[in-house]
Parts: C-alpha cells; sequence; structure tokens
C-alpha cells in the first residue's frame, strides 16, 4: 500500500510540474475554444487592443480635443420681444367688452446660439436671431447667465455683435476657412430646439454657396453636421477647435437637419465684427446700378463680343454709375482691376470698395469698350431677409 502511494504521489508531482513547464512556455496549448464551448449561441470576436502610436490617438480623440476647446465660449441666447399692443387697450368700451386680457400677453422669446470671440465679452451671433429684440440674455455653458447688450448688426450678411460684462470668459480661436477643403470634418456646436449644448460632427460638402437667396452677401459654407433651429449664431470649428464659420441657415422642408447646413465663413464674420465695433456698422461701396447676369441668348440677340460680365438693366438717377455715364444695356466686365463675370463678383467688387474713392469700370457698349471713372458712395441700408 505504501509503495502504490508513493507511486501516485510521484505521478502527480510530474504531471504538475509538466503542466506547470506548458503553461509557462506554451499557453496556447491549454487555451479552451469558444466556438467548441458554446457552438449553439454566438461565436465573438475580440478587437485587438487600440494602437498607442501619437496618429492613432489623435484620431481617436480628435472630436473631443475640440469640442472640449472650442464649447465653453458658445452661448445660448433668449431674445425677447414685447407682444405688439392692442391700440384699443386703453379705451373704456374696449375694456367693458373685453376686460384685460389682452394686457397679459407673454412676451415672444426667440431662441438662438452665439460665440464668445474675445476676453472683453463680444459675442458673435445671426441677425435674425435677436432682430427686434427688446431684450437679449445670453447663457454661458458654464450656467453663469447675464443680459446682452446689442453692440451693432449687418443684415446684409445676417451678422450681429452683442457685449457681455462677466469676468473670466472663455473665448474661441479664430481658424483659418481659407484654408478648407470640401471633405473636411468639422463641428457645429449649438443650442438646437432648445434641448442644451449640442456637438454634431459632419464633413464639409461645398465651398462658396451663394444664389440662395438667404443673405444679400452669400458665400457660404456648406456642411451636413446636424444645423437646427436653435443652432443659428453657434459655431462651426474644425478638427483643432478653431473658428471657420458661424452656423446660419439650413435647407429644410420640415423645419429639422436634412444634412443642408450653411454657415457664414470666420474671416466674414470676423471683418463685420471688427466694423461694427469700430463704426457701428460695416460700410460698403455702392454704384446705384440694377443688374442681371449676361446671358449667351441676350449676347446674341445683341451681337455682344462678350459672353460674360453682368447685363446692366437700370441706372440710378443722379447716382454714382449715372453721374460717370453708365447706361442702360452697358455690360460690366470689370471693376477695376477685377474681372466680373456675374452679379454676385460685381456686388462684392464694389463692396469692397471704400466710399469717396474712384474707381475705373470697364463696360462693353454695344461694340464699343469703355473705360467710365465712377466715384463710389457709400451702400444705403437694405432691408434684412429672413433665412
Amino acid at each position: 500500500m505504501r509503495r502504490t502511494w508513493l507511486i501516485f504521489s510521484q505521478a502527480v508531482t510530474v504531471a504538475v510540474a509538466v503542466l506547470f513547464v506548458v503553461a509557462t512556455l506554451k499557453p496556447e496549448w491549454l487555451a479552451r475554444n469558444p466556438a467548441r464551448v458554446l457552438p449553439e449561441i454566438v461565436t465573438l470576436h475580440t478587437a485587438p487592443p487600440p494602437a498607442t502610436d501619437a496618429s492613432t490617438t489623435a484620431v481617436a480623440h480628435g472630436y473631443r480635443l475640440a469640442a472640449q476647446r472650442a464649447a465653453p465660449a458658445v452661448v445660448s441666447i433668449a431674445a425677447s420681444r414685447a407682444p405688439a399692443g392692442n391700440p384699443h387697450i386703453d379705451d373704456p368700451w374696449f375694456r367693458f367688452f373685453f376686460g384685460d386680457r389682452q394686457r397679459q400677453v407673454q412676451p415672444q422669446v426667440g431662441l438662438g446660439s452665439g460665440v464668445i470671440v474675445s476676453p472683453e465679452g463680444y459675442v458673435l451671433t445671426n441677425h435674425h436671431v435677436i432682430d427686434g429684440a427688446d431684450d437679449i440674455e445670453v447663457q454661458l455653458a458654464d450656467g453663469r447667465t447675464a443680459r446682452a447688450r446689442l453692440v451693432g448688426t449687418d443684415p446684409e450678411s445676417d451678422l450681429a455683435v452683442l457685449k457681455v460684462d462677466l469676468p473670466d470668459l472663455p473665448t474661441v480661436v479664430f481658424g483659418d476657412p481659407g484654408s478648407l477643403q470640401v471633405g473636411d470634418v468639422v463641428l457645429a456646436i449649438g443650442n438646437p430646439f432648445n434641448v442644451g449644448q449640442t456637438v454634431t460632427s459632419g464633413i464639409v460638402s461645398a465651398l462658396g454657396r451663394n444664389r440662395l437667396g438667404i443673405n444679400t452677401f452669400e458665400n457660404f459654407i456648406q456642411t451636413d453636421a446636424a444645423i437646427n433651429p436653435g443652432n443659428s449664431g453657434g459655431a462651426l470649428v474644425d478638427v483643432d477647435g478653431q473658428l471657420v464659420g458661424i452656423n446660419t441657415a439650413i435647407y429644410s422642408r420640415s423645419g429639422g437637419s436634412l444634412g443642408i447646413g450653411f454657415a457664414i465663413p470666420g474671416d466674414v464674420a470676423r471683418d463685420v465684427l471688427v466694423a461694427l465695433i469700430r463704426d457701428g456698422r460695416v460700410t460698403r461701396g455702392w454704384i446705384g446700378v440694377e443688374p442681371r447676369d449676361l446671358t449667351p441668348e441676350f449676347a446674341e440677340h445683341f451681337g455682344l463680343p462678350v459672353r460674360k460680365g453682368v447685363l446692366i438693366t437700370g441706372v440710378l438717377q443722379n447716382g454714382p454709375a449715372g453721374a460717370a455715364g453708365m447706361q442702360p444695356g452697358d455690360v460690366v466686365v470689370r471693376v477695376g482691376d477685377r474681372e466680373v463675370a456675374d452679379t454676385r463678383q460685381l456686388l462684392d467688387a464694389v463692396a469692397a470698395l471704400r466710399p469717396g474713392t474712384e474707381v475705373t469700370i470697364g463696360v462693353q457698349r454695344r461694340g464699343e469698350r469703355l473705360d467710365l471713372n465712377v466715384r463710389v458712395a457709400q451702400r444705403p441700408a437694405q432691408p434684412p431677409r429672413q433665412p
């Protein structure tokens, strides 16, 4: 019996030693196949651990870092408008029959977003967000609220500047919209539907969008990042969290995002911001003409030697262009050193001129090419459009 027990003990000791050696040197020999254990349930494949190189880490956390950098500077805006009073509210007979219910009408509140762009408290937003507001309240991402003062608006670009007086304000860094390319990733930050600050991602779908009938001056960044009502005035940022646009409008038949949103480029917004703070208005050139695109059919019908340009259909009497001798039927082909091929280019070229300066405008008048010296005037205020 003792001999048998000794043999058994030695065998167990050798087996344990062999198991230890195998487990140390060849652990895969002992691995169990989960597909064999649970063949009737499911086969699961576990992804390998993520790589730790710098490029992969940047891709994995790039959006997070961009949001952390830009989101604190994006604010929610509540613009209150007093309801229109009934002209008969003080009439005793009117009050006898209808009572004082008309006095209890609540003010209208419009919701939007804005971006803090300087530590002095200047906030960029859309003109249509605060248009007609009697009281404007700004709420920061950290929960602080403050009343905002309107510095100035520019309805033709749909931009406005507000001022809040709070300490230690977070600010956004302006990026370079000129470096944007179609396909670049962008983030839209705002307060859609008043649900609270929201970050959505997408790509740049197109650049230089115009002829949309939203603003007088249009040069939009188009993106499929979800933009909804309440996002207006919010930030469009790149993957570095830098401001490249101000979200302005969406194309929608239902009121919700359909993946077509438009943002004003950041460089345009910056120029308007500086002009409104410095001068209280945006100064643009104006020559007093009514333009339309030159079509090939019109050029062929009137035998014009040019196929690109802007047809002048009306000239304001005693306006800058009229005083210089411009006539209906002329085709503008050049403003200063800039060639113009359509009405958008003409509008932008003239708007960029300083009022009071003189510019040479090249026109085609039937078969004759003329250079007219036009003294540029200040562009009059235009009625705003609603996105």
